[in-house]
C-alpha cells in the first residue's frame, strides 16, 4: 500500500495485514461474512499453491467478522482457540465464508469454509471468538 492509497475498510475496522494480502471485504452481517483473495505468487508456499498461513489467516477473520456481525460490534473479535483441516489446495480465486454457530453474550462459536472457483471446499475451520472491549 502507498502512501497515496486509503486503507480498505473491513467492515469498520482498519487491519493493515489484511490490505498487505490485499483481501477483499464483501460481507458481514446477521452472523455471517464472506470475504476473498486473488492468489498471487506471494501468497503461495513452495508447492506453488495458498500458504497455509495465509489460509488460515483469511478463516479467522471471516468468522471474527462473522462474530462481529451479531451485535453489530465496532470492536475487533478475539480468538480463544482455532482449528483447521486443509482438504485440497487453494489456488486462484479464494472465497471464505464465516458463519457463527451459536453467539452468546461474550463467547461466540463459528465456522468457515474455504471455497474454491469450482465452489469446492479446499479447507475449513472451527473457532471460539470474545468481542473485544474498549480500554478503561
Amino acid at each position: 500500500m502507498t502512501a497515496k492509497q486509503k486503507p480498505t475498510e473491513y467492515f469498520g475496522l482498519t487491519i493493515p495485514f489484511l490490505d498487505h494480502l490485499n483481501v477483499v471485504p464483501e460481507y458481514a452481517e446477521n452472523g455471517k461474512s464472506r470475504i476473498s483473495l486473488e492468489m498471487k505468487p506471494e501468497h503461495a508456499n513452495s508447492f506453488g499453491v495458498a500458504h497455509g498461513g495465509v489460509v488460515m489467516t483469511l478463516l479467522d477473520f471471516a468468522m471474527a467478522a462473522a462474530a462481529r456481525s451479531c451485535m453489530n460490534h465496532p470492536l475487533g473479535a478475539i480468538t480463544i482457540d482455532m482449528t483447521i483441516s486443509f482438504l485440497r489446495p487453494s489456488v486462484g480465486k479464494i472465497v471464505v465464508e464465516g458463519t457463527v454457530l451459536k453467539s452468546g453474550k461474550t463467547i461466540n462459536y463459528c465456522e468457515a469454509v474455504v471455497l474454491n472457483e469450482l465452489g469446492e471446499i479446499t479447507a475449513k475451520s472451527s473457532g471460539t471468538f470474545v468481542l473485544g472491549k474498549q480500554n478503561t
